[in-house]
């Protein structure tokens, strides 16, 4: 995977590094739109403790403060983690500084910097999208391949792309912006805010395009709901109950996102594509729509080749992308330089052991 664009934070002082990586767990974290999520993985990805929490947006700097508690609560008295691991859902530089829009005051905010400086271990941080990606070709619906593309639909669009055993990221850290693709000739405001697909196939467009149907009095049950009250959830529990508007809206949805696959299979000849993010839990009502379309729409010879899966890993995906991400960095870092290899490239098999030769300090 291209740890180019990801932080690995070095130390001065060898015998802190040293006592670092010789733990045998890594902390994690997920930083969402409204909540975080924390656990610790071993080197199998057994998650031994987790936490969620709200995210704390008080200050710019208590999201970090949050996770650096959180870590000291999660180690219960145990030695350090020997790496830490975070996943944001926003821009990540190849630097750790982040722009997520979510938090107040994060732009451009040197994430990796400030917590290496309150865990004193290396940290590494990565966009949800590839966190996403890297979980599920480690320990999800992806696993053992080396082409694979995870498109992740909930609040936003996203894709997180693996190509040749290798994380793509883009000449700019901007890849997979997904949410942008043109799926259709729709213009208008919602369209140039979120991007093509965003507009019309999110968990705010379904609610959207829900709150379109009662303002024209088609949308039956959905109008007894408060009109900022209901969810996308309430839009698909209505759907299974047989509103035929409902069930519209999400089919609707299903085929856009369909061609968005189509075109992925298209363009990066995948293995497989995992479908993963909050609506994957409504796919029931529009995954026939979706498969259809994309085999339909992309290269022939791809569709009787690639697979369409729905994610292995569900929300714990990007806790283990950032936990792959995490021993990969420490063993990269701990490794001798005769045998050092290449920690871009993504394993499709397991994490290897810790060697117990001598620290090999590399960055990026």
């Amino acid at each position: 995977m291209p740890f180019r664009a990801l932080s690995l934070i070095c130390f001065s002082r060898r015998s802190s590094y040293i006592g670092a990586i010789m733990a045998e767990t890594v902390f994690v974290a997920d930083i969402g739109a409204n909540k975080l999520s924390a656990a610790v993985l071993d080197r199998d990805g057994k998650v031994l403790a987790r936490r969620t929490e709200a995210l704390d947006f008080s200050a710019t700097q208590a999201p970090v403060k949050q996770i650096a508690r959180i870590a000291d609560e999660l180690s219960n008295g145990k030695p350090r983690f020997c790496a830490a691991g975070i996943a944001v859902a926003g821009l990540v530089r190849c630097d750790g500084t982040v722009c997520a829009g979510q938090v107040p005051g994060w732009d451009k905010v040197p994430l990796a910097r400030l917590l290496q400086a309150k865990l004193g271990i290396p940290i590494f941080v990565v966009s949800d999208r590839n966190a996403a990606v890297l979980g599920e070709t480690w320990r999800g619906a992806g696993r053992g391949r080396n082409n694979v593309v995870v498109l992740t639909v909930g609040a936003s669009v996203g894709a997180g792309i693996v190509c040749g055993g290798r994380l793509l990221r883009g000449a700019h850290d901007l890849s997979g912006a997904a949410g942008w693709m043109a799926v259709s000739e729709s213009d208008g405001f919602e369209v140039r805010k979120f991007g093509g697909l965003e507009a019309f196939a999110s968990e705010p467009a379904i609610v959207r395009a829900a709150k379109n149907a009662v303002q024209t009095g088609l949308g039956g049950e959905l109008a007894e709901f408060e009109p900022d009250a209901f969810t996308a959830e309430d839009v698909a529990e209505l759907a299974r109950r047989g509103n035929a508007i409902c069930m519209q809206i999400y089919r609707r949805a299903g085929k856009l996102l369909g061609l968005a696959v189509a075109n992925l299979i298209s363009l990066f000849d995948p293995d497989v594509v995992v479908f993963g993010g909050s609506l994957a839990s409504a796919s029931d009502l529009f995954w026939d729509d979706l498969t259809h379309t994309a085999l339909a729409r992309c290269f022939p010879m791809s569709a009787r080749l690639a697979r369409i899966r729905i994610s292995g890993l569900g929300e714990d995906a990007n806790l283990h992308g950032a936990g792959y991400l995490a021993w990969q960095g420490a063993n990269a870092a701990a490794s001798p330089p005769a045998s050092y290899e290449d920690p871009h490239q993504v394993s499709a098999t397991k994490v290897k052991k810790r060697p117990t030769a001598r620290v090999h300090a590399a960055a990026r």
